[in-house]
């Protein structure tokens, strides 16, 4: 799996390439990670990347010909077969929200091409042209889009064999597949009693089914306090049981 990723900024990545459980899948190319600057491709002695846009307005455009240049040396990198090309992706407001059903895709595909804008953004010519999809983490505005390739890129990293100390680690994240979309439920560790407050006797009982059931009940209560959308999910997608429905009932008479 290979993410070339397109930046002004290729700095802001070297910490987050080297830090963290991650770490080992870009350092073994796992993962494989590389950064292009537009600015390398960009001609005259300012290596200009930007422009004031037409028909005037604050703030500058990203230009076609550093971004051009630049795809078109990522794609001779990559020596790709031109049918099997991988995909271009922008980061925009108008993008489709990453969620973890969308993470799980990428984290099957050969990878692609990341494309961080910058300043007012990117000539819509270049996007018209090149862009096959494009992705928002939500309705709020960043600077670029590093910051969203970096989050697209620790989501898909984490599901790769090998990557988490324990494989079956992701398997009980929010949202995954083994919860039915709902929440994770709490989490303890040592001391037993901090500051008066105890951990739930449940799970130091060793008594495996009722602890079982316990964290469905709480990732249960979590998410219907939280995030009844993600209930109403997995209710319409038949993901609830009888005993399900009877928490929550109870549930509800306390909300």
């Amino acid at each position: 799996m290979r993410f070339d990723i397109i930046t002004l900024f290729p700095e802001l990545f070297a910490p987050f390439l080297a830090s963290g459980v991650t770490r080992r899948a870009y350092s073994s190319d796992q993962v494989a990670v590389r950064l292009w600057n537009p600015r390398d491709y960009a001609q005259g002695n300012y290596r200009r990347v930007d422009d004031r846009p037409f028909g005037g307005g604050p703030g500058m455009v990203m230009m076609i010909e550093p971004l051009q240049a630049c795809l078109d040396a990522i794609r001779a990198d990559r020596a790709e077969d031109p049918a099997e090309q991988v995909p271009l992706v922008l980061f925009s407001p108008i993008g489709r929200k990453l969620d973890h059903p969308a993470v799980e895709r990428w984290a099957q595909s050969p990878g692609a091409i990341l494309l961080c804008g910058r300043y007012e953004g990117i000539d819509q010519r270049f996007i018209d042209t090149h862009v096959n999809a494009q992705i928002s983490l939500g309705d709020f505005v960043l600077s670029g889009g590093e910051i969203a390739a970096m989050a697209l890129l620790d989501a898909v990293t984490r599901l790769q064999p090998g990557v988490l100390n324990d494989e079956g680690s992701h398997q009980l994240d929010s949202f995954n597949p083994s919860l039915n979309g709902l929440l994770d439920c709490p989490h303890y560790t040592r001391p037993e009693v901090w500051q008066g407050q105890e951990v739930p006797p449940v799970l130091m009982s060793g008594h495996h089914a009722q602890i079982e059931r316990w964290r469905r009940d709480q990732s249960l209560e979590i998410t219907a306090r939280h995030r009844p959308d993600l209930l109403a999910q997995a209710r319409d997608s038949g993901h609830l049981t009888r005993k399900d429905e009877a928490v929550l009932a109870k549930i509800a008479d306390g909300l």
